[in-house]
């Protein structure tokens, strides 16, 4: 199997809801017990049925990932994400299925996970190094570097019950990354901490992942996602959604929670009144930075009614909104009803923005209606394609400088 880093097999995982630990019991107990076991058994049947208590947390999922691969995984909260990267750690086992791993694993899934409050944070690295299977003389050759990223510098001698959540984070992080695992696991990590500290494990994992490293990378932050990783892996209800490159695994992560979005409509929602499927014209999703473009879908209107505002959308990958344009059915024409299908077009010009992946839609809020009146369209994965900045921005525009003395001379570049 050279090559592969990770097999997955047909790999589920059931839990049942409402199962309780069971108590240490003495043989004098377990006697006792015998004689009122049948009285048990009716009560919990009649509680509830296996199918109602049983979750498939994982249900049939196998892909396979190359050695070297950087995969994002991603999906809604509960699709699987964290169970499938516990599953690979061997932190649980998987109901059933296969999963084979080739290389010696790194793995932060939870903030802090195998530290002891009492030690100090040396004493700390050497623990969760062990942990992680790293010999001794590995952790002391990554020892300064591990300490100068989390910047604990200071208090590297001090029990960690000590540290801030910051600090406490950035060591955990720092120990995880550095140990030169073959396949690094990192889940939701930039959850926490701010802008700067989520730059610089962005880049350390970006580093790890050139290493020629295997990268598994969970996170909610849709442009992460797409600067590190090539490939993604899409999950929803447990099952694998789409695997695929990195576009098109968001682009499909998208209309998942469009449609998702959808179900969870109020029923007394009438379904027959929205739009129709959003396009571009002249492309297939991606863009040029600077370049215009033209947004069209199809409005539609079941019931008439006496006027609407409608409302134009692109967010980034963190939902930030980029802009927001509406436009009043009163400024189109004045004193009568508005029903059946309509084309609408507008025209977009040219957005110097970060690359990555923006969700554009629409939305429609009616007037003259008994019934909620608001109508949102599904998610249209718009991919700007250009030359990034470098730093978490969310315009990065094509400029001219000019570089003058005070008494207007040009600078010279030699």
């Amino acid at each position: 199997m050279s090559g592969v880093a990770i097999r997955v097999e047909g790999l589920s995982k059931r839990y049942e809801i409402g199962a309780t630990q069971q108590p240490y019991r003495t043989l004098r107990d377990t006697i006792a017990g015998l004689a009122t076991w049948p009285a048990r058994a009716l009560r919990r049947n009649k509680k509830d049925s296996d199918a109602e208590r049983i979750l498939w947390a994982l249900k049939d999922v196998s892909f396979e990932i190359p050695t070297g691969g950087v995969v994002g995984v991603i999906g809604r909260n509960g699709a699987g994400k964290s169970t499938l990267l516990k599953i690979l750690s061997r932190i649980t086992e998987p109901t059933d299925g296969d999963a084979y791993i080739y290389g010696r694993i790194g793995s932060l899934l939870e903030v802090g996970t195998g530290f002891h409050g009492e030690l100090t944070g040396r004493e700390n690295i050497y623990l969760n190094g062990a942990i992680l299977g790293m010999r001794r003389t590995e952790i002391e050759r990554q020892f300064d570097r591990i300490v100068e990223f989390a910047e604990v510098e200071k208090f590297i001698n001090t029990p960690v019950k000590h540290y801030s959540t910051g600090m406490y984070m950035r060591l955990a992080f720092a120990v995880a990354a550095h140990l030169d695992p073959e396949i690094l696991l990192v889940d939701e990590v930039l959850a926490v901490g701010d802008a700067a500290f989520q730059r610089k494990c962005i880049g350390r994992i970006g580093e790890v992942a050139q290493a020629g490293r295997t990268v598994l990378f969970v996170s909610h932050n849709m442009g992460a996602v797409r600067s590190l990783c090539d490939t993604g892996l899409v999950l929803s209800g447990g099952q694998v959604a789409h695997f695929g490159p990195i576009a098109k695994s968001i682009d499909a992560y998208y209309k998942l929670t469009a449609s998702a979005a959808e179900r969870e409509r109020p029923a007394d929602e009438p379904l027959h009144t929205g739009f129709g499927p959003i396009s571009v014209t002249g492309t297939e999703g991606t863009i040029e930075q600077g370049q215009e473009f033209e947004v069209s879908t199809t409005l539609r209107l079941a019931d008439e009614v006496t006027g609407f505002a409608l409302i134009c959308l692109l967010e980034d990958s963190n939902q930030r909104g980029v802009f927001h344009v509406r436009l009043e059915s009163s400024d189109i024409r004045r004193g009568a009803g508005w029903q059946g299908s309509y084309d609408v077009r507008i025209k977009i010009p040219g957005l110097w923005l970060e690359p990555g992946i923006y969700a554009l839609y629409f939305k429609i809020l009616l007037q003259g209606q008994m019934l909620r009146s608001r109508f949102v369209s599904d998610y249209y994965s718009l991919d700007i394609n250009g030359a990034s900045s470098g730093w978490n921005t969310m315009l990065c525009p094509r400029v001219d400088w000019s570089v003058a003395t005070t008494e207007g001379v040009p600078a010279s570049c030699d």
